[in-house]
């Protein structure tokens, strides 16, 4: 959409581009803008429903601002299946770790049941940010009061030599440690990980300020 395109340009910063390419591999001056996180939630602010429906059709989309807005849109859906629809609908066109992590919808907070199930399935796909996307949630979305011990299981049991991947679910394991430590550290003692996401995982885990001084040296030591 030609109004998207312009708004996206009438914000560009070419320095905060070029330093965004750096982080995120795949990324070229052709498909970047150079657009801060901030000035992509004023442009959905701009946006009025029947624009950003027909964006979300629009794909695939060209840059990768396109694509981090069409993640904040439906980080904002309110109504769980439909915003399942519009993942599952995305999921094909994310090529990257920045889009995929941009996708956080409110509404999961709250009603859990269906992307509970679409998790447990996008974990088992063969796409890195499908993949990428399940573990997401299990992190952000069921590692509280929704906990249950066999999640730890489900993440411990991707396999992959996948960076993104691998990083992802390290980030799950040192989120898990700092919030259900009694049923995660167990598959540091017993090396349950892939020797990457072990690694990976303790090194999260010791960065992290949510976990104690005393169980981030024993967390080393492991």
């Amino acid at each position: 959409m030609d109004k998207v395109t312009k708004l996206l340009f009438s914000r560009q910063d070419k320095e905060y581009g070029a330093f965004t390419r750096k982080l995120t591999p795949g990324l070229t001056e052709d498909n970047m803008i150079g657009v801060r996180f901030p000035d992509l939630k004023a442009i959905y602010k701009e946006l009025d429903e029947a624009e950003k429906a027909e964006f979300m059709l629009d794909l695939p989309h060209k840059y990768f601002e396109e694509n981090n807005l069409h993640a904040v849109i439906i980080s904002h859906i309110k109504d769980e299946a439909e915003c399942i629809k519009a993942i599952e609908a995305f999921l094909p066109y994310i090529d990257n770790w920045a889009t995929c992590d941009t996708m956080i919808p409110a509404v999961f907070k709250k009603r859990k049941e269906l992307v509970l199930q679409r998790s447990k399935e996008w974990i088992k796909s063969d796409k890195v940010y499908t993949v990428r996307t399940g573990v997401g949630m299990f992190m952000r979305f069921f590692l509280d009061a929704d906990f249950k011990p066999e999640y730890n299981g489900l993440i411990a049991g991707i396999v992959s030599d996948e960076y993104y991947i691998n990083m992802m679910c390290a980030w799950y394991f040192a989120t898990a440690l700092a919030k259900q430590y009694e049923a995660t550290v167990p598959y540091l003692e017993s090396h349950a990980l892939t020797p990457a996401v072990h690694k990976m995982t303790v090194r999260k885990a010791c960065e992290s300020y949510r976990v104690t001084e005393e169980r981030k040296k024993y967390i080393k030591s492991l």
